[in-house]
């Protein structure tokens, strides 16, 4: 990272971003061409969870090439925009963001899926106050049938803040 006063290394403070983060963009390569979607995500001992369509072109990409990257940030906040000369603006901006690397995996084990359902929900609730409990997550085999799920095994994180 160029700005090493801007680079967060504790990994506690890296995962308190994601854990609050409410999107997830994730990027993928469709053949040449790059391709990014925000998604609903969970967070777990470092890997990222997904529900996804039973089609589109996020799962044919994925297929092709599993290989992904994400970003998060939270905090995010105009700062000040000051005039500089020749008639421009310097814009600060806070934030706090984390980028990944990893590699996406399609669960097909109904116990998995069920699992990372259930780190999607926690995430949530967590986000708005409510209180969590197994039984939110007692998905029934038509539901489990009814979704994707995919697993994104995190490989590298950098965490990166301004303005904090």
């Amino acid at each position: 990272m160029r700005r090493k006063d801007k680079e967060i290394t504790d990994i506690k403070e890296i995962e308190d971003i994601i854990k609050r983060a409410s999107v997830c963009r994730l990027g993928m390569v469709d053949g040449d061409e790059p391709y990014i979607v925000p998604l609903n995500f969970g967070y777990e001992k470092n890997a990222l969870y997904f529900h996804w369509a039973l089609e589109g072109r996020k799962l044919e990409v994925i297929k092709k090439n599993n290989k992904v990257c994400f970003e998060v940030d939270i905090d995010v906040a105009l700062a000040s925009l000051t005039k500089k000369g020749c008639g421009g603006y310097y814009c600060h901006t806070q934030y706090r963001s984390v980028i990944g690397v990893g590699r996406a995996y399609i669960l097909e084990n109904a116990e998995e899926k069920a699992h990372g359902l259930g780190v999607l929900v926690r995430h949530y609730y967590s986000a708005v106050g409510k209180p969590y409990s197994e039984s939110d997550c007692d998905f029934s085999q038509k539901n489990l049938d009814s979704v994707l799920v995919v697993k994104v095994e995190i490989d590298s994180l950098t965490g990166k803040k301004s303005g904090y």
